[in-house]
């Protein structure tokens, strides 16, 4: 793997891209740039030379990320990195996926495991002390997820007066931390290292709710056979980054150009994905944060 990569500058001058189409494995068909040229010592120079790339995100969130038979991730998320490699040069079949759940993704940036990290990484101000984020690319919110024959809890307020309820959550992320001030105490939380648990501890009663973003327990309830709903409104904005190397921005600012300067792939990513989830709404790709 890459060692980590510390860069601060402008964005990338003077790309020359020269794409053709190129078909992946799932989702829609990227451009892969097939001449580039990039600021010597620049990480995407580094990675167009390498002519591969790792990319870590997660294999558990249908509609984002999960992993088909052949263990390879397919999603939105999936589909997002693939554009953004392709800017560079890299097909998708050179693209090498990580697992990267939710509790280690500044780990693995941080140690230069992975040159970027595409996993519902919701950007908020205690990550960006260890990391950079580009984006967002896309805003959620978080939500709950009960059997389909509980009329109980209808929304986070009704967690602190049905204490005994267990609400499942992912050991690391927003959606764990954010839910502890509608809990009467820690004990009503249990966490895991995947939401996948959460979903089988949902089915077999172990748990009562499930909490993270609403695009994700959708995707989950959608191979549920309609033994989950989602109640109550969200309750929380999540915007989603990508998160790369701790103060370079070059690179940040390259992703956010590619993203604005492919807005129809990211269209097409998104139909062919998470889109085809019931109930989820074609988002508009939002304006870029400056990188800091």
């Amino acid at each position: 793997m890459r060692l980590n990569r510390l860069k601060a500058g402008a964005a990338a001058a003077g790309l020359a891209l020269a794409l053709t189409a190129c078909g992946s494995d799932s989702g829609s068909d990227v451009e892969v740039a097939s001449d580039t040229d990039f600021p010597a010592g620049s990480t995407m120079a580094e990675i167009a030379d390498a002519g591969t790339m790792t990319v870590g995100t997660k294999f558990d969130q249908p509609g984002f990320g999960l992993a088909n038979l052949e263990d390879v991730p397919e999603g939105f998320d999936v589909e997002v990195a693939k554009i953004i490699a392709g800017a560079m040069g890299i097909a998708p079949e050179d693209i090498e996926w990580t697992e990267t759940p939710s509790d280690i993704r500044e780990q693995v940036i941080e140690d230069g495991d992975v040159d970027m990290v595409v996993a519902t990484y919701t950007i908020n101000d205690e990550r960006k002390q260890r990391i950079t984020f580009a984006g967002p690319y896309y805003t959620a919110g978080q939500q709950l997820m009960v059997a389909s024959d509980n009329d109980t809890i209808t929304g986070p307020d009704d967690l602190a007066s049905n204490p005994d309820a267990k609400v499942c959550s992912v050991t690391g992320s927003t959606p764990a931390d954010q839910i502890k001030e509608y809990l009467t105490s820690d004990d009503q939380l249990v966490l895991f290292d995947v939401y996948e648990k959460c979903a089988d501890a949902l089915s077999t009663g172990q748990v009562d709710v499930v909490t993270t973003d609403n695009v994700i327990l959708l995707g989950l309830s959608s191979e549920a056979d309609g033994e989950f709903k989602l109640v109550g409104e969200q309750f929380t904005e999540e915007p989603y980054g990508i998160g790369i190397a701790k103060g370079d921005t070059e690179f940040c600012e390259f992703i956010n150009t590619t993203l604005q300067e492919n807005e129809d792939a990211y269209n097409e990513a998104w139909a062919s994905t998470a889109g085809e989830v019931e109930g989820t709404e074609a988002p508009t790709l939002p304006e870029p944060d400056e990188c800091v």
